[in-house]
């Protein structure tokens, strides 16, 4: 399940840390977790999906991956990363 385009673009606008920016590891993590947050909604109304819940998982995973290495080169992008995207570390 992807995102709307639109939605998408919104998202990385809001997440960006300069004019051209649409990969940063900010803006991955902020796109993963819209998606993850999207997901956990779908499951509830499908509890059966289990191929859509195992793509879930891989989003969950590179999203610690990425949070794990913005955490340790760019500590204050962290922790503001963290409240604004409003995830419990």
């Amino acid at each position: 399940m992807s995102l709307i385009k639109e939605r998408k673009k919104k998202v990385i606008s809001d997440y960006k840390t300069h004019k051209r920016d649409s990969g940063s590891a900010d803006v991955q993590v902020a796109v993963l977790t819209h998606q993850i947050n999207f997901l956990s909604s779908h499951f509830e109304k499908n509890p059966k999906d289990h191929h859509s819940r195992f793509g879930l998982i891989k989003m969950v995973s590179k999203r610690k991956k990425l949070l794990s290495f913005i955490q340790k080169n760019y500590p204050e992008r962290y922790k503001e990363l963290i409240t604004r995207l409003g995830m419990r570390k």
